[in-house]
């Protein structure tokens, strides 16, 4: 049995993660939150999975020094504090498409930190399923501002789905890219919503790069955002 640690816990993926590991004999699961860092820090594990990187995208803008704090600083003190046999990184494909803003290369150097040995970082897309609160679906859901052109393209991936995914491939190594095949575009989405979004911005393309065969097709989001034109989800 190996024990895997899951920092970020009480997150989006990390919440996903610890409950699909756990159901999984081979995997005794330790999930981490900021309650219990400091009692877990210093100490060993076979398998110690990051999924605390932030998703504030516009608060890495505004505020690109707390950005860095927890996407790089925060990666290394886990790397350097923590014994661990093998690292994961659940990183964004921002970190490869989005170099041009402080979000991206602050994933892409937290990446480059964790990238030696046999360890592995996954970069995922943008993710849709239960315990979503935040994020473009959710903007375009309530009818906000979403501030990228509408024609850039989005590999929406469900949660559960890349939740398994990585359990099953922590034998991996190196990076991976993980989402929906055949992006689609924000304002397709939006029109399935039957809401009236204003894009406003760049070309923001978040597709994957690789040929993962069993990732599902981006397309499968518009089901899921069918069932919240009669009670859209609120915060």
């Amino acid at each position: 049995m190996q024990t895997v640690a899951v920092v970020g816990a009480n997150g989006f993926v990390g919440r996903a993660l610890c409950a699909t590991l756990a159901a999984r004999p081979q995997f005794k699961v330790e999930p981490i939150t900021r309650a219990s860092y400091a009692a877990f820090e210093g100490g060993e594990v076979d398998i110690l999975i990051n999924c605390a990187m932030p998703s504030a995208r516009f608060r890495a803008k505004t505020d690109p020094q707390w950005d860095f704090r927890e996407t790089v600083e925060k990666t290394a003190a886990l790397l350097y504090r923590v014994k661990a046999r093998k690292f994961v990184q659940i990183s964004s494909v921002s970190a490869r498409s989005q170099l041009d803003t402080v979000y991206g290369r602050h994933k892409a150097a937290a990446e480059k930190l964790c990238g030696f040995g046999d360890n592995l970082v996954v970069r995922l897309g943008a993710l849709y399923g239960p315990g979503l609160v935040k994020g473009v679906l959710i903007d375009m859901a309530q009818g906000k501002k979403v501030f990228v052109d509408g024609r850039s393209r989005y590999c929406f991936a469900p949660l559960e789905f890349s939740a398994r995914w990585i359990a099953e491939n922590l034998h991996r190594s190196g990076t991976v890219e993980i989402g929906g095949k055949n992006a689609v575009s924000l304002e397709s989405v939006s029109a399935h919503l039957g809401v009236r979004v204003e894009f406003e911005g760049a070309l923001d393309h978040q597709e994957i790069e690789g040929d993962e065969v069993d990732c599902p097709e981006a397309s499968d989001v518009f089901a899921y955002v069918g069932a919240w034109k009669k009670q859209p989800p609120v915060e």
